[in-house]
């Protein structure tokens, strides 16, 4: 009798547990809360929780259920056939690309914002194969990347590059205080097989981001850790492997998930080595590389290039890794652990290696040391009561940099080093508050950054070392304080209206030490701030037609860059340090429209304007009066970062898709920038960072476990005349017009790429870059871009 009783109350307790379920994403196994559940005639409904559990006791074991998510595909299956007590959704591509996280660093709609925002995911990564991040970005037909070297990508964003544009990661600001206003590679850092999503919000981003986001900003989110909800451990991952032909590409690639109820880890690493690129055959005899430098039996010598297409030396190597935490002890906590790690070889800066001096080639050697990142930061995040916020989120991070350069004239002993580390604190308190229709973000941050710099010259000879000018002032620090307040109404169902206001003070520290400068100052003391406001609006006017107005300001303060630097900013010029700079401010108007004229055709424009104020500019300085100073043995111009200018860009982005067929598709997108910026005298001039005319063309066929993507990229001339007077004085990086003088030529790329899933394993990926072979560089690049170019890759999931 007793074993009876036993009996029934395990079957009953099995019977009651089995009425529970847990709804989960299919690609994220993460718990999706608020899935709608209900029968057919929708008399019964269940709804899902926080941790995706739902009781679903009321339905009959016959009855059809429905489970319906706002960004996932609605999934119909009888109550009978349920396994596990765990159901799956797919996500709606087409809904997925509405979510937005970087405008207010919570979830919002595409729908509820002014700005225009690009999105790109795990599938656009597998699809591009992409080798950097910058490669991923460019992909996308709305960021232009200029590239010095292979192991480079400089992004450029309606008209700004550099340290005018802000990274940022999970939600930290990459940018340091020596972000320059060359051309910068720490976007290559970031591991684009680690991105699971990323947000490039095109115009200026200060209200969240505070200083340098004026042209855009690139926010990179990264693998997430997937939590178990079952009894037991779930463990699930990737391999995944590319061999690319036109630099001999061999990158390795895996991660794994460990998942339990509340615990969930990430690890991942990638491993990369690129030999030297080889550009096409058809282009502009002016990239061929013919000869280069090389050391013999202990002189430099000339030898001749065997295969001029073969762009000697541009290969390097690259390690990324990331490890991550994540511990959800209920509903309302939420704690994650991220760690990230990127280290390169030695990268050879290629456009200095074929500069000539006396028709000699100059240099014998010019690389970058090893470019090293790592990021930590610990997030917390909570759901409040509603009284003061819904959600909360606190990021502390750190992040440290380390980046060199190493110099040496052909046939002279010395090698001319310098080697800076960068030391980034950051906090961000962010939150979430809803008042009905409305929406209240508003947060604190703090970033505090210490730089060390140190320079030295070797005798390659004898080994001997002597101290020489860093770079940078030794033990100096940049730090930002800021509020900021967002708040996000909505008017009608169709009419959202967003405003905010922020304030950042900035605080700069260097100190010029007595012994290694020549300087009427001994340090630089900046104490400033900056308020930035946005208003706009997106209305939805009706099925046919979706306006977006936005107006915004923006700014970029001054930074240990800009105050303290001293380099070679050509031949014969030298750049030295100037404390009284002020910020640029940044004033910015734009008009989106999207039409669907029918469901299958969808257009869409935008058209902006920026003003910028104030700008730092690279401009003739004097120390002292002195025009002309010896720097590493040349006499060279004196020039500073100064606030000598004003410049004003405009431009229109534009875009077609049309649905052909469900598996036929087309989607072609176009971006048109000009701008000028005054000069000493007057008069105007290009603004170097304005793009040519570019774009991209995709016609995809999509049908089951095949997709093939037919597309064509292309750039605008910029003639000699519409060059930015800094790019004529540089006509090694360019082709040579019928005149003798440089200009960037047009070109084009056909490309076709093939995707198979041969099951729910294993992914197969084939594409032919360039198919044409063309031989082209990127506007404003030192390095002509891969000839035709075989990609293979394969990804193995479980």
């Amino acid at each position: 009798m007793r074993i009876f009783v036993f009996l029934s109350c395990v079957l009953f307790n099995i019977n009651l547990f089995s009425q529970h379920i847990i709804v989960l994403d299919s690609a994220t196994e993460e718990p999706l809360s608020n899935v709608m559940i209900f029968n057919a005639e929708k008399t019964k409904t269940s709804l899902s929780n926080f941790e995706g559990r739902a009781d679903i006791s009321k339905f009959d074991s016959t009855e059809e259920l429905f489970f319906q998510h706002i960004s996932h595909e609605v999934l119909k299956i009888k109550k009978s056939a349920i396994k596990n007590q765990i159901v799956y959704l797919q996500e709606d591509q087409n809904k997925l690309d509405q979510v937005v996280l970087s405008v207010a660093k919570f979830q919002l709609q595409k729908d509820e914002i002014p700005q225009k925002i690009v999105s790109i995911d795990k599938e656009d990564v597998l699809l591009n194969s992409p080798q950097t991040s910058a490669d991923l970005l460019e992909s996308t037909g709305k960021v232009f990347v200029q590239k010095s070297q292979l192991g480079g990508g400089s992004p450029m964003i309606r008209g700004f590059a550099t340290n005018r544009v802000l990274i940022s990661v999970d939600g930290v600001r990459m940018n340091t205080a020596i972000f320059r206003s060359g051309n910068l590679q720490n976007v290559i850092n970031i591991d684009p097989l680690t991105i699971e999503r990323a947000e490039v919000i095109l115009g200026p981003g200060s209200m969240v981001y505070g200083s340098d986001a004026i042209g855009g900003v690139m926010n990179f989110y990264t693998l997430k850790p997937r939590f178990s909800f079952g009894a037991e451990t779930s463990v699930s991952g990737n391999f995944y492997g590319r061999y690319s032909s036109a630099n001999n590409e061999q990158t390795l690639h895996a991660d794994v998930n460990l998942g339990r109820r509340n615990w969930a880890f990430q690890t991942s690493i990638s491993y990369s080595d690129f030999d030297d690129l080889k550009m096409g055959k058809h282009g502009s005899d002016s990239y061929l590389r013919t000869e280069y430098a090389a050391r013999e039996n202990g002189e430099d010598v000339i030898l001749k290039n065997e295969d001029p297409l073969i762009q000697k030396p541009t290969g390097y190597t690259q390690l990324s890794l990331l490890e991550k935490v994540k511990y959800m002890p209920n509903e309302t906590w939420n704690f994650s652990l991220g760690l990230i790690y990127s280290e390169t070889s030695d990268v050879p800066r290629y456009d200095r290696l074929y500069r000539r001096r006396n028709d000699q080639l100059r240099s014998a050697e010019w690389y970058y040391g090893p470019q090293r990142w790592f990021l930590g930061d610990f997030k917390i995040n909570k759901k409040g009561n509603g009284d003061v916020y819904d959600k909360a989120q606190f990021t502390l991070a750190y992040q440290f940099f380390e980046e060199s350069r190493h110099d040496r004239d052909f046939g002279k002993e010395i090698l001319f080093n310098t080697k800076e580390n960068v030391g980034a604190y950051s906090a961000n308190l962010d939150f979430e508050k809803t008042f009905g229709g409305s929406k209240l973000f508003y947060g604190v941050e703090y970033v505090n950054n210490q730089v060390n710099s140190e320079g030295y010259q070797e005798n390659i000879n004898s080994g001997s070392r002597q101290q020489t000018v860093s770079r940078y002032p030794d033990n100096s620090s940049w730090q930002s304080l800021a509020a900021y307040a967002t708040y996000q109404l909505q008017i009608q169902e169709a009419l959202n209206f967003q405003s905010g206001l922020r304030y950042n003070h900035i605080l700069l520290d260097a100190q010029f030490e007595e012994n290694l400068y020549d300087f009427p100052f001994r340090d630089a003391d900046i104490n400033t701030g900056a308020l930035t406001a946005s208003a706009g609006i997106n209305w939805k006017q009706n099925r046919f037609l979706q306006w977006r107005v936005n107006a915004s300001t923006a700014f970029r303060a001054p930074n240990i860059d800009d105050v303290g630097k001293i380099f070679d900013s050509e031949p014969g010029s030298v750049v030295v340090p100037n404390p009284d700079l002020k910020p640029e401010y940044a004033y910015n108007a734009e008009v989106g429209v999207n039409w669907t004229p029918a469901e299958n055709i969808r257009f869409g424009l935008t058209g902006f304007y920026t003003w910028l104020e104030e700008a730092m500019v690279r401009r003739d300085f004097n120390l002292n009066g002195k025009t002309e100073i010896d720097y590493q043995g040349e006499a060279s111009n004196v020039q500073a970062i100064q606030n000598a200018s004003n410049a004003h860009v405009y431009g229109v982005e534009g875009s077609v898709e049309v649905d052909f067929s469900v598996a036929l598709r087309m989607a072609s997108k176009i971006s048109f920038t000009d701008g000028e910026e005054e000069l000493d005298d007057g008069s105007s001039a290009p603004l170097r960072h304005a793009a040519p005319i570019f774009g991209n063309t995709h016609l995809i066929w999509h049908k089951k476990k095949l997709k093939l993507d037919l597309f064509a990229e292309y750039n605008g001339e910029i003639s000699y005349t519409d060059l930015a007077t800094s790019e004529q004085g540089k006509a090694y990086l360019y082709a040579i017009d019928a005149n003798g003088n440089p200009y960037s030529p047009s070109w084009y790329t056909l490309n076709l790429t093939g995707q198979y899933d041969l099951d729910e394993n294993w992914l197969l990926s084939v594409s032919l870059e360039n198919i044409t072979d063309q031989r082209y560089r990127t506007y404003s690049s030192g390095i002509a871009a891969a000839g035709r170019n075989l990609i293979i890759s394969a990804r193995f999931r479980f």
